[in-house]
């Protein structure tokens, strides 16, 4: 067991080691029961592999458990990198505000005005989308447009060409519909702008100033590190490695392929806490750009699916009982990820995983963690009550309709029904799902008989209307308006 003790200018002492680290203001930090803690959960859930970092009062700590691939046994190490999903779309947000930040984009400016080519499948919306809205997914694009454009240097022009076509799940600025088209164009106005290609812009304006040298977008580059498998299996259960490490094309980068180690993603937090500014000095963006990006938007009527309250420039909001966070979800083919911040503690918490029942992890290592450090009362898990409230299902009956999903809500008995159907391009992603509606209130309902993919058991079902009044539904994040 090994302990290093410093002294800082002001003349508190600072331990690192085994034993745990006591900051300058004298909270002490248990290294050993956090690893404990993590040991026991991600066996418990299991999880292969997951890392952890905490940044607290600018120090970052980080903690490794279990293995990178199951057929391997490779021990997961905190040097060791994981797919993070959709939290690349914070860095993709980030290059964005830093654009905006030096004169070289107006955020309330028309798409069209920057890529001429930009449209969708109706014309005269295309003016209305802006990169504001794109930014804060009330463009009303649709998420789900996954496009194979090769591995040149020119997929986000190939994508952006190939997505004109796509309908919109609703009117730009009537409602937040998560969407990964639209970080695709934000991804593609940063290539025009800096005449870059993104994953080099990212590189040069965000990596290297950072000193993020275990963080890549690319899968030959993530071979030169210790990487991570995903797995997939049934709940309860040791999952398996995943048949391929990513099945996304290099189109996907801006929504979705940032490759980190959990400390790398905690140094990226740490920018933004710092004010804009990196811990060498390096300002990345301005303090107004940083609390722009926290100040919300829109609010989310789906509080469960990704535990959002709001949205604002990238970042998703949270509010627990009066303390105001931010952070992103991830997820790849086998890996989940978590971002939470709290400005007010000064505390960053991050956590990558490959596979098994990774959301009951988060959600049981960060009640406790935030708890602790912040004094953060995370939501209990998305349920049904003991008593059913009695629900008039007349008003939500019909047929609701995205890009490349027809919903269709019945009663039967009193009770609620839900057929969620793949059509369109995305007819063969997979059977039609059959699920039951159980009243939370009159307008929230959890879904079953769909697995545990969303919040920590449950599917969350929002019932919700557009500004005009239009009935909407809203399942993970992405808005249905009632067609019928």
């Amino acid at each position: 067991m090994s302990r290093n003790v410093n002294w800082d200018e002001q003349g508190n002492w600072e331990a690192r080691g085994e034993w745990g680290t006591r900051n300058s203001a004298g909270q002490r930090l248990d290294l050993a029961h956090w690893q404990s803690r993590l040991d026991d959960l991600r066996a418990k859930h299991h999880v292969p592999a997951a890392s952890l970092a905490i940044l607290i009062d600018g120090d970052i700590h980080e903690l490794a458990s279990g293995i990178l691939h199951r057929g391997t046994g490779v021990e997961a190490t905190t040097d060791s990198v994981f797919q993070m999903g959709s939290i690349a779309k914070i860095y993709t947000a980030t290059l964005i505000m830093r654009l905006a930040g030096a004169g070289q984009l107006d955020l309330d400016a028309p798409v069209v005005d920057i890529l001429p080519e930009f449209t969708v499948a109706d014309p005269e919306s295309a003016r209305a989308i802006t990169p504001r809205r794109l930014l804060s997914h009330t463009s009303g694009l649709t998420c789900d447009f996954t496009y194979d454009s090769g591995r040149g240097d020119d997929c986000l022009a190939k994508y952006v060409e190939a997505a004109k076509g796509v309908a919109l799940d609703c009117p730009p600025g009537e409602a937040l519909s998560y969407s990964s088209i639209g970080y695709n164009v934000l991804g593609r106005i940063i290539e025009v702008l800096t005449g870059k290609v993104w994953d080099e812009a990212l590189k040069d304006l965000l990596l290297a100033p950072l000193g993020l040298d275990h963080t890549v977008t690319l899968p030959e580059e993530a071979l030169r590190f210790r990487t991570a498998m995903g797995h997939l299996g049934e709940p309860g259960q040791d999952p398996d490695p995943a048949p391929s490490w990513d099945l996304m094309p290099r189109s996907a980068g801006p929504y979705g392929r940032v490759v980190a180690t959990a400390g790398d993603l905690a140094r990226f937090a740490r920018m933004h806490l710092a004010g804009g500014v990196g811990q060498d000095g390096t300002r990345i963006l301005s303090e107004e750009a940083v609390a722009r990006m926290q100040r919300q938007v829109v609010d989310s009527p789906d509080k469960w699916s990704v535990s959002a309250d709001g949205w604002g420039l990238g970042w998703t909001l949270y509010d627990w009982n009066g303390v105001r966070g931010y952070g992103h979800d991830g997820a790849s083919i086998g890996q989940y990820g978590y971002l939470r911040v709290v400005p007010s503690a000064g505390l960053a918490v991050t956590l990558l995983t490959n596979g098994g029942g990774a959301r009951e992890l988060y959600a049981a290592l960060y009640r406790e963690l935030l708890a602790e450090l912040a004094g953060v009362r995370m939501p209990d898990a998305f349920a049904p009550p003991t008593d059913f409230p009695v629900v008039d299902f007349a008003p939500l009956v019909g047929t609701y309709r995205r890009e490349g999903v027809v919903i269709t809500v019945t009663e039967r008995d009193g009770t609620g029904h839900m057929v969620y159907e793949f059509v369109d391009g995305m007819k063969d992603f997979s059977e039609p799902l059959e699920i039951e509606l159980i009243p939370v209130t009159e307008t929230v309902f959890a879904g079953t008989g769909v697995g545990a993919a969303f919040s920590e058991g449950h599917m969350p079902v929002i019932f919700s209307a557009l500004r005009d009044g239009t009935g909407c539904v809203y399942i993970g994040m992405r808005c249905g308006p009632k067609a019928a």
